[in-house]
């Protein structure tokens, strides 16, 4: 009697729970920031005002295409105090610039505008007009004082592209999580942050594209699947779609603050993976504009990133390389690992 009392209790329980579970997945798409954004997540009811909202005042914060912004403002040095989501992302930024001696700098803005990536474009570049702006950008040439944005050169123009889209996927994981929610896939222009399961109980995936010259973005060939099953910021940063081609010569978007010029590095496309998007989103930029000596050297000294990197070799074939810590998400490739490595 003592059993089948206990079996029936179970029996109960897990016929409450289910009709008690009135969780599905919903899923969100929109744009903001000129790119597209996808959101799927497990809840009671679907949060689609409350996502909306926060990426409206997301959008007043750090779009530098809203001349009501923020970061307009600080670029037209109106008296404005900033947001603690400009100041998160300022500081963060701050972060990286150092631990990547420069490479990483949001002041890049005028040089951006210069080579007809930004806000304005220019019919052309010469070196004199380069040791110009480069007079005034420099991440140490800015700072932030009692929420006031401190610049050393009031021509100091901010460009958070590099980072802010990362951290708005972080932002709304964070609603998200306020919410109840854990299981969750948050993509805005291409960078993911993600958490728990999807809605076939399985882990979450997304692909990296081939590299390829397409700035039309006609083709999405997969070149890597990256697999998450815990939390984690996936973002993947390329110089193969946005570019063009003058006088025979192709010009990437990604520019080296350092020299002033676009980056002519071998590397086509950097993975990065790490416990927020932000961060994943900054790095990713970064590598791209370094070359692999110096993403090694970087690398060794940021045990909270993993790389999956694809690069053109001394022949002009096409490989890849990746962290050690990076194969965990890669499932395509631990077959492979586990029969070179018996």
């Amino acid at each position: 009697m003592y059993k089948k009392t206990n079996i029936l209790a179970i029996l109960l329980i897990v016929v409450f729970t289910a009709c008690t579970d009135k969780t599905q997945y919903y899923e969100e798409s929109g744009s903001v920031f000129h790119t597209l954004y996808h959101i799927k997540y497990q809840a009671e009811n679907p949060l689609t005002e409350k996502i909306d909202n926060a990426l409206q005042n997301f959008n007043l914060s750090l779009n530098p295409f809203n001349p009501n912004s923020v970061i307009s403002r600080v670029n037209k040095n109106e008296p404005i105090k900033v947001d603690k989501w400009f100041a998160e992302v300022f500081n963060k930024a701050q972060e990286i610039s150092k631990k990547t001696d420069g490479v990483f700098d949001i002041t890049c803005a005028p040089l951006v505008n210069l080579w007809g990536f930004g806000f304005s474009k220019m019919d052309s570049v010469t070196p004199h007009m380069i040791d110009s702006i480069k007079q005034f950008v420099g991440y140490r040439k800015v700072h932030i004082k009692d929420d006031i944005v401190i610049k050393d050169d009031p021509r100091i123009l901010l460009n958070c592209s590099a980072i802010a889209k990362g951290y708005a996927c972080d932002v709304i994981a964070s609603l998200l999580e306020q919410n109840g929610v854990t299981n969750y896939m948050i993509e805005i222009g291409g960078e993911v942050i993600m958490s728990g399961v999807n809605k076939n109980g399985g882990c979450w995936r997304i692909g990296i594209n081939k590299p390829e010259d397409d700035s039309e973005v006609s083709s999405n060939t997969i070149k890597e699947v990256v697999q998450l099953c815990k939390k984690g910021g996936i973002a993947t940063s390329g110089d193969y779609r946005n570019f063009y081609v003058k006088d025979g010569k192709k010009y990437a978007h990604t520019i080296d603050t350092r020299s002033g010029y676009p980056a002519e590095q071998n590397i086509l496309s950097a993975t990065i993976v790490a416990n927020d998007c932000m961060t994943a989103d900054a790095y990713a930029t970064a590598f791209m504009a370094m070359g692999l000596e110096k993403v090694h050297k970087i690398a060794e000294s940021l045990p909270e990133i993993e790389y999956f990197i694809i690069y053109t070799d001394d022949n002009g074939e096409e490989q890849v390389e990746y962290s050690k810590g990076m194969i965990q998400y890669l499932p395509n490739r631990q077959t492979l690992a586990i029969l070179e490595n018996p």
